[in-house]
């Protein structure tokens, strides 16, 4: 079943070719909606450990969820690993 999720971080198209291709493996087609904010990605979930992997996926891009509960340190961290998915995603486009 597709399932939306609000990600933080994701700014601009080169985060969101990040995500794509990171996820498409493991989750096929995914999309990801510029448009509002916090930005939604919406994939394929196929039960809770699926959902796992997507969360984990996305953390290691530095792209957490907005219902995760982040330190300081912790979303800074992410934060600038998601600078570096980002210009990874420029690159690649």
């Amino acid at each position: 079943m597709e399932k939306n999720f609000k990600a933080l971080n994701i700014k601009c198209g080169g985060c969101a070719n990040t995500v794509k291709e990171a996820l498409r493996e493991d989750f096929g087609e995914v999309k990801v909606n510029l448009e509002q904010s916090p930005r939604v990605v919406s994939v394929i979930i196929k039960d809770e450990e699926h959902e796992q992997l997507f969360r984990k996926k996305m953390r290691s891009l530095g792209y957490p969820m907005d219902d995760e509960e982040l330190g300081v340190f912790t979303a800074t961290g992410l934060k600038a690993k998601s600078f570096v998915s980002c210009a990874v995603g420029k690159m690649n486009q």
